[in-house]
């Protein structure tokens, strides 16, 4: 869509009006913890519920909904012009145990695990389970490593890694060139359907028929809560990405955290449309760990929070009415026209809808007003939303808010089960995290693992965090950046970048997705900001979809910039929030030199790093007309 479609007179409630409603009533177990304060500042927040005992392996999980619900659908998804391909209970038992057969035929393990190059779909869950099922640990990576990545640099790193016995990619055709330059002749390729010429592949159906192992089910029955489930890679921010070991500890005791939170989900089976990537802690263990252990439906959903991949995502959610729904802040954003447009739609997408959920980014609070519009129009009730912190280290649930205090920017309090540890560092608290959902280490990384936890065995998150009421700890915390992140300028005076950032954004909506804060060692702040270009085009419908080059020099979009760019800097208190000058990038950060992540996080030094140009543009006695100032 180019413009946003215009509101009704009732859709068009004061900011904050839909607030004057009920939330809808959902099951849901609010944290609350008891504090520890050291002399130092140090504060431990420990919860006051007990963890409930976990399954050895997720596996069992999927026996006992064979026995309670056999034919109940576990996953769908398109099939063209087909209708949906279903995936029961029932069939994904079968043939995990068979795919399993294959697997330990071959011998394969932690030190030969297998590797999933491909994006979500049944063919995925097929091989992953019958992973899990034969104790083996796999590896989902991301397919922008095989087919954006024009060097292949991070995908040679794991292989090298990861030394994979068996790597899998759905369509041989289209993964060919990345098989051919990354895998070895002596290593297995199996894909789902397609050639990869010059190479041998096995099938996905040859796996799928092998007959069961002798040794299969003892081999089930000895998976014990520290084998190791999979790897899951970090986003490679800040360098080439790291394995973290996920145990058949780490992801059981998570599912039991979350569902003795949001105890909603016990209630009755989850119905989730979803397109967040497994290669990701939040979708393929959060999202596929939540529908399988509680006896869940999920509807893949291969759209995406983009022009022409939205629409998709429409499609389903016309056709699927979810009971919760998980997406990033960009998500929510790009459905809002739909749902405002759209009366069908929005009764589809409401009506089961018992809590919606946002992680990796801070959701803005005119999408957030708007979802509660629609939700009160609809419902004559606010949907809650929720959102919390974790990390892939600590699979990923750790903190959470509860929905009465839910908003933007606050992370709660930790859960059942985990322990937090704020440590003072720098004038800000440092949270870390212990407890059965928190990694071991680093696969094949033993110095940066060690580097990673503190005396006292708590996992670093990088993350600062700051009290919502500094007088009653109890109402949880807020997010307060990333520690890394901070620097100094030439007065000695720090910037805390990430509170910095979430506000500029915020106030250059929807202009702009992310910005690079620079001015380390400098007299001030600048800004080098990445467009939205598809909030661009709401601004000037007419512009390209991907010029980068023609949107950044486009006059409606740099006037639209400079008047928010003024307000903004009239909030400034000081010269730790004072940006007047910036520069609208124009050309796309790139994979291969580590400025973006195939997930959108974005690598702030790396940027500055390669695009140091733009900065001595920026801080030069008489800047280029290209960059932006004010006074």
């Amino acid at each position: 869509m180019s413009a946003r479609p215009t509101m009704t007179a009732d859709q068009n409630m004061a900011a904050g009006g839909a607030r004057q409603h009920p939330l809808r009533a959902i099951s849901f177990c609010d944290p609350a913890v008891n504090i520890e304060r050291r002399d130092d500042g140090t504060l431990y927040l420990r919860p006051k519920q007990s963890l409930p005992d976990y399954p050895r392996r997720l596996t069992d999980r999927l026996h006992h909904w064979v026995k309670a619900a056999p034919s109940r659908v576990f996953m769908a998804e398109r099939q063209g012009g087909r209708g949906w391909r279903e995936l029961s209970y029932a069939e994904l038992l079968a043939a995990s145990r068979h795919i399993a057969s294959a697997l330990i035929a071959r011998g394969l393990s932690a030190e030969r695990p297998v590797m999933i190059l491909s994006g979500n779909s049944i063919d995925h869950v097929l091989l992953a389970f019958g992973a899990l099922y034969a104790g083996i640990p796999f590896c989902p990576v991301s397919p922008a490593y095989s087919l954006v990545s024009k060097d292949y640099g991070k995908l040679s790193y794991l292989m090298k890694l990861l030394t994979p016995g068996l790597v899998f990619a759905d369509d041989g055709e289209k993964f060919a060139d990345a098989l051919h330059a990354n895998v070895p002749d002596g290593t297995e390729i199996a894909v789902a359907f397609g050639k990869v010429p010059g190479r041998d592949v096995t099938t996905l159906a040859e796996l799928v028929g092998t007959p069961e192992h002798p040794a299969l089910d003892a081999t089930h029955d000895a998976i014990g809560p520290d084998t190791i489930a999979k790897f899951l890679l970090t986003s490679g921010s800040t360098g080439n990405p790291k394995a973290v070991i996920n145990t058949q500890r780490m992801i059981c005791a998570n599912q039991v955290m979350l569902r003795e939170t949001m105890t909603f989900l016990k209630d009755e089976p989850p119905v989730i449309v979803d397109w967040l990537p497994w290669n990701h802690t939040f979708g393929g263990n959060h999202n596929i760990g939540l529908t399988l252990y509680n006896g869940g439906s999920m509807y893949l959903d291969q759209g995406k929070p983009v022009p022409g991949g939205i629409e998709e995502t429409v499609r389903n959610l016309r056709e699927v009415s979810p009971t919760v729904y998980f997406n990033v802040p960009k998500g929510y954003e790009s459905l809002l026209p739909y749902l405002r447009d759209d009366a069908a739609l929005r009764a589809t997408f409401f009506k089961r809808l018992q809590t919606m959920f946002f992680s990796g980014a801070a959701l803005s609070p005119h999408v957030w007003n708007a979802l509660d519009e629609l939700s009160v129009q609809e419902l004559g009730a606010r949907v809650p939303m929720l959102t919390g912190l974790g990390a892939t280290e600590t699979a990923p649930y750790f903190m959470s808010v509860n929905p009465a205090t839910s908003r933007s920017g606050h992370v709660g309090l930790p859960v059942a089960g985990s322990e937090a540890k704020l440590v003072p560092v720098g004038g800000k608290l440092e949270v870390r995290a212990k407890g059965p959902n928190v990694m071991p280490g680093y696969w094949r990384q033993a110095e940066v693992s060690a580097a990673s936890f503190d005396e006292e065995g708590f996992y670093k998150l990088g993350d600062a965090l700051k009290p919502a009421d500094p007088t009653n700890l109890d109402a949880g915390f807020d997010f307060d950046g990333r520690i890394a992140e901070d620097f100094k300028l030439a007065s000695g005076t720090w910037v805390s970048v990430g509170p910095l950032r979430a506000r500029f954004i915020a106030a250059h909506a929807p202009l702009v997705r992310d910005v690079i804060i620079a001015g380390i060692n400098r007299d001030e702040l600048s800004a080098l900001v990445v467009l939205d270009l598809d909030g661009c085009r709401l601004i000037n419908p007419t512009l390209p979809p991907d010029d980068y080059a023609m949107i950044a020099s486009d006059p409606l979009i740099r006037d639209a910039f400079r008047e928010r760019f003024a307000r903004f800097l009239t909030t400034a208190t000081g010269s730790s929030t004072r940006i007047a000058r910036a520069v609208l990038i124009d050309r796309p950060l790139s994979i291969d030199r580590g400025e973006v992540t195939d997930k959108g996080s974005i690598n702030q030094r790396a940027v500055l790093e390669h695009r140091s140009h733009l900065i001595e543009e920026i801080y030069s006695p008489a800047p280029p007309e290209h960059v932006i100032t004010l006074g």
